[in-house]
């Protein structure tokens, strides 16, 4: 039996910020758990992934050349992140309005329904005895450091921000699921962690910094909780001498 003819390859375009790159990593290790492999380039790609940005004219106008180029070396393609969720005056999607021919549209932080267009278009049994995917996932930094994201969107309404219209209100992550993702980082060689959100100040404000459990250790939610403890936390599975954890402190103006 050729393997190699059966194998379903999925094209993947990623732009946008690094809050977007992780959204992208979920994505390529969902793929690679259910066997799909990434394809180098249009032509050998079943299906194309587009993650856009849509913050500022110029990263719309590269999205959409992004998503035009994948419609003309491809044909199939799935549009997801920031763009996908922006809307026109009259409420119609952006995305939709210049390329309808896009399979299906999703906005940011949308693993889940992206993978349904996946299985719509492409689908692809899992094979546990030949998809293998590394306890960290498919990640796109260096093998020396990654990005840890905490939470999503923002609560804040700045009048000169779209954020919150694209990535929704905050929604922080629990602490369990954060340093579990953060041990198998660093077990897998990552030396240097830099910790984002869109605004990481407030982690933990939408649960009322509600207590969390790590190995058995209580902790708050809050932000300077979290990351003051992060060291002790990782001595206790890390045989390295240190690990840099570095905070991107965005936050509403």
């Amino acid at each position: 039996m050729n393997l190699e003819a059966t194998t379903l390859r999925v094209g993947f375009v990623s732009l946008g910020c690094p809050k977007a790159s992780t959204d992208a990593e979920h994505i390529l290790t969902r793929l690679r758990a259910e066997g799909y492999e990434v394809a180098p380039n249009y032509d050998g790609a079943d299906l194309v992934i587009v993650n856009t940005c849509g913050f500022i004219d110029a990263a719309v106008e590269e999205s959409l050349d992004a998503i035009g180029e994948a419609l003309n070396e491809n044909g199939k393609v799935i549009v997801t992140g920031c763009l996908g969720a922006k809307k026109d005056a009259a409420g119609k999607g952006i995305v939709e309005q210049v390329h309808p021919k896009v399979l299906a549209v999703t906005g940011p932080h949308a693993t889940e329904e992206v993978m349904s267009a996946v299985h719509q278009y492409v689908p692809k049994p899992h094979d546990p005895f030949s998809d293998l995917v590394p306890p960290q996932g498919v990640r796109l930094t260096p093998d020396h450091f990654a990005y840890l994201k905490i939470s999503e969107g923002c609560n804040h309404r700045c009048t000169f921000c779209i954020i919150p219209s694209l990535r929704g209100d905050l929604v922080s992550r629990p602490i369990h699921e954060v340093m579990q993702e953060a041990e198998s980082l660093v077990k897998a060689g990552v030396n240097e962690l830099l910790v984002i959100s869109q605004d990481t100040s407030a982690y933990g404000v939408d649960v009322k910094y509600r207590t969390g459990f790590w190995q058995g250790v209580r902790s708050g939610r809050g932000f300077t909780n979290c990351v003051r403890r992060f060291p002790n936390w990782m001595s206790g599975f890390v045989c390295i001498t240190s690990i840099r954890i570095r905070a991107w402190m965005t936050s509403s103006p």
